[in-house]
């Protein structure tokens, strides 16, 4: 939970009805939450449950109305690396959502064991962009169609502290998800 906002875990039932729900833009859910949602479901059903690493849906903690989805793409690998998503609804955009649900991502990554969070953006994305920056990311290095993304603990002289990472404490269990651009372009 943040300040603004709760990132929930995704059940089957609720990816399922996120799917079932289809688009409604400019609101919530986006293609980019269905396709998130339906991610979800294929890691559940195949390596089962990924939470704390697996989706978020985003909601206003004032309200409990969701804004998009967050999470990550995979569990970690053995190196202790994955990769973060983000996609808030249109109407939602603009207000630091996706900023301070990936800030909540990394402190849950980081509070359960990640050693690196990576993302990506396409080169025109300058939003997307930001939020990465904004979330304590650093860039890495750019290709021709995107610009990457890192935050390495193992490799700094220590871990985070809470401010880096954002002060509110999120809620494992309870959470919500937004993002910035399609999954698909995200990694």
């Amino acid at each position: 939970m943040t300040h603004r906002l709760i990132l929930h875990p995704l059940t089957e039932a609720e990816a399922t009805a996120v799917i079932r729900a289809g688009v409604r833009s400019p609101g919530y859910p986006s293609a980019a939450n269905i396709e998130a949602a339906a991610d979800f479901l294929t890691i559940h059903r195949f390596r089962g449950n990924p939470h704390p690493f697996g989706t978020y849906e985003i909601r206003l903690r004032d309200s409990g109305r969701p804004v998009g989805t967050a999470g990550f793409n995979r569990p970690l690998d053995e190196d202790g690396m994955t990769t973060i998503r983000y996609e808030v609804a249109e109407s939602a955009q603009g207000l630091g959502y996706a900023t301070e649900a990936a800030r909540a991502l990394l402190k849950i990554a980081h509070l359960k064991g990640a050693r690196m969070i990576r993302g990506s953006a396409h080169r025109d994305n300058v939003a997307s962009q930001k939020v990465m920056e904004g979330a304590g990311m650093v860039f890495s290095f750019a290709d021709d169609h995107e610009r990457f993304y890192s935050t390495d603990w193992e490799n700094q002289s220590e871990a985070p502290s809470a401010e880096s990472l954002g002060s509110a404490t999120p809620g494992i269990g309870t959470g919500a998800a937004v993002s910035t651009r399609p999954r698909s372009r995200q990694r």
